[in-house]
């Protein structure tokens, strides 16, 4: 009996690495110390009644964020264990296997769990505020969401303790991901972990499609609509045509390692490259579905700094609609090398091409914005500054790429990993990093240290050059993509050695962000005003932080920046707008359904990998259980007082 249940840890744990060793401790005494702080200070209930249960958007954008900011740092470890390993040749501080399932879990981390959350939570915390709605269309589904992707990526992240990691590439491409090549459970851990933050991913798309058509405040027509508004509906609108792709293909796969099919399995009848081709058609429109709300957010950033009107609205919106729909029309240029034919290449370089056009406009749009704005240089603005030399120099290399005889030269080498890198933190990074800076004084209710937050901009930027720039010359030079050791011979030590120490500066940015957070929490600047910026949009007209009904009574908007040009009108002497008489406020009440059924899901899902119908087969039936009992929940709303709201503003230091 012993011995049986020492095989069975064996296999259940992972165990002979010093590293995952010291990842059990950490977790083990984490795990140890919130549960003692919890009871402690006596905040289980706490907990459960004002988080857990919340279906307040703006409670669940903090938990987005606070998730992403978590898996940025267990991605970015990934990276510095990769580039550690990768800084002298001939290296053995990571074994071959482990460094495999390293760079799977770092892309699948900060791609699926890191920008994907980070990008929910500004949608969150931002699109509500910025149409005058007091929350989204689907208040339920918005929680539901936010559990599916929590426990779908804590699925996924216990594969590093538990049963293994997955280690066929972040995609997972077959024969890599069959069984016959990865018979343990690591990518099942894959497969259901995506699956079920997929779902949360989907229904997030969809809720926010219906807020944004169906709850702009009286007069905001979609021409009047903020720009970072017009991101959120482009970027969603990709999502609920892209993500079920993925859903298929990773069922799939899924049921060729369950089941013993054969859709992906050369010699049992099917089609490797079938999994490629639907892969890339969710994966390339990801890239946009990620990097489109960074857009929205610079075009805020840009306008409030340089005190103008955003230059080009029309155009804007054309763009961001265009590359909506043209990425789903470019996802062949992933493998020219595959032997698709000269006409299949051809189009799609054609395509990769085109689609530059609207991205590049963007950046023209910014600059006419801000040429001759009375400029200032806050954080946000130093990051979309950033922003723009390293976007242009990722999207020009990017180009680069869709000219399909060059890819043969540059294909799976390290100058794709410097292009993706560039657009993808350049971008969607600094992009996101911008906007929590941005509206971090609205979520909060104080500033970020800006002290502190330059030397985190700085020591991120100059880390990001010093770590991707030799990239591309490593990969000119012969260096692929995925190689876990290299000898003495193929002179790229110093450039390899020059890359680790930039990923390291970058590891030392994010320390300072820590510390700016932290540092701001303790020395507290607090926004009395609710608009330190000098904004534009309808989040600034409110208290910061936002009350629970955002805003006492609907905003009248009659123009674009309706509120700058509010401000403008009182200036010069006009009377402010009158308001509307107060009235009770309808809004939903919290539910534990979503955080109890997402839990179901994790059961069901673990069950899936080990193969555990008894555990499985449960987990599903409740999830079922969960859907009927709401759909018998007939009082999920009430009222706000209109004295409760007074008190509430007056405390906010607001006169109603």
């Amino acid at each position: 009996m012993l011995d049986k249940i020492k095989d069975f840890a064996s296999d259940f744990f992972v165990t002979g690495d010093p590293l995952i060793y010291g990842a059990d401790v950490s977790i083990g005494l984490t795990i140890i110390a919130v549960v003692f702080a919890l009871t402690y200070f006596k905040k289980w209930t706490w907990l459960w009644r004002d988080w857990l249960t919340t279906v307040d958007h703006k409670k669940i954008g903090i938990m987005y964020v606070i998730a992403s900011l978590l898996m940025l740092f267990r991605g970015g470890v990934d990276a510095l264990l990769m580039r550690t390993q990768l800084a002298i040749p001939d290296s053995e501080f990571l074994s071959p296997e482990h460094y495999n399932q390293i760079f799977t879990t770092h892309g699948v981390i900060m791609i699926l769990f890191m920008a994907m959350p980070l990008m929910f939570g500004l949608f969150n915390l931002v699109v509500p505020l910025q149409l005058g709605a007091r929350d989204v269309a689907f208040p339920f589904l918005n929680s539901l969401s936010f559990w599916l992707f929590f426990f779908g990526a804590m699925l996924f992240n216990v594969s590093f303790v538990i049963g293994g990691s997955p280690d066929a590439g972040w995609l997972s491409y077959p024969p890599l991901s069959g069984i016959s090549h990865s018979p343990g459970v690591g990518q099942d851990f894959y497969i259901w972990g995506i699956q079920i933050s997929g779902i949360g991913s989907l229904m997030t798309g969809i809720n926010f499609i219906v807020t944004i058509l169906k709850m702009r405040a009286p007069g905001m027509k979609l021409m009047k609509m903020p720009m970072f508004s017009w991101s959120v509906l482009s970027s969603c609108l990709t999502i609920i045509l892209a993500f079920p792709i993925l859903t298929v293909t990773l069922a799939l796969l899924f049921i060729d390692r369950y089941l013993g099919a054969h859709f992906f399995t050369l010699d049992g009848g099917g089609n490797p490259m079938m999994y490629i081709n639907l892969i890339w058609m969710w994966g390339h429109p990801e890239v946009y579905i990620v990097v489109l709300p960074a857009f929205g957010i610079f075009s805020e950033i840009a306008a409030t700094f340089a005190k103008k009107k955003l230059f080009g609205y029309k155009s804007m919106v054309f763009a961001l609609m265009s590359i909506s729909l043209l990425s789903f029309f470019t996802w062949a240029h992933h493998f020219f090398t595959m032997g698709s034919g000269a006409n299949v290449n051809a189009f799609f370089a054609v395509t990769t091409m085109i689609i530059a056009i609207p991205t590049g406009v963007k950046v023209f749009n910014w600059l006419f914005t801000m040429y001759r704005g009375r400029l200032s240089f806050p954080t946000p603005m130093l990051w979309m500054i950033g922003f723009i030399p390293c976007f242009v120099v990722g999207g020009m290399t990017g180009v680069l790429l869709s000219v399909a005889p060059a890819d043969f030269q540059f294909h799976n080498s390290y100058f794709l990993i410097a292009h993706f890198h560039q657009v993808l933190i350049g971008g969607v990074a600094f992009g996101y990093f911008a906007g929590l800076y941005y509206w971090w004084p609205k979520v909060f209710g104080f500033k970020l240290n800006e002290k502190i937050g330059k030397w985190a901009f700085w020591t991120w930027n100059i880390g990001f050059y010093v770590c991707f720039m030799p990239q591309y010359f490593l990969g000119l030079m012969g260096m692929t993509r995925r190689v876990s050791s290299y000898g003495w011979d193929k002179g790229w030590y110093e450039l390899n050695l020059t890359s680790t120490i930039g990923g390291f500066l970058m590891g030392i940015g994010f320390l300072f962000q820590v510390w700016q957070i932290l540092h701001s929490i303790k020395f507290m600047e607090k926004d009395t005003t609710g608009d330190p910026w000098d904004g534009r949009t309808l989040e600034w007209t409110i208290p910061s932080p936002a009350p629970l009904y955002n805003f006492a009574t609907l905003p009248q908007v009659t123009e674009k920046d309706d509120f700058w040009e509010e401000k403008q009108r009182i200036a010069q002497g006009h009377a402010p707008k009158p308001r509307p008489q107060l009235e009770p406020i309808h809004m939903p009440k919290n539910s534990g359904i979503p955080f109890v059924m997402s839990a179901f899901w994790f059961v069901a899902g673990f069950g899936f990998v080990f193969d555990w119908l008894w555990m499985a087969i449960p987990g599903l039936i409740g999830v079922a259980v969960c859907m009927l009992v709401h759909s018998f929940r007939y009082k999920t709303d009430y009222y706000i007082s209109v004295d409760e709201i007074k008190r509430t503003e007056a405390a906010a230091r607001r006169v109603v």
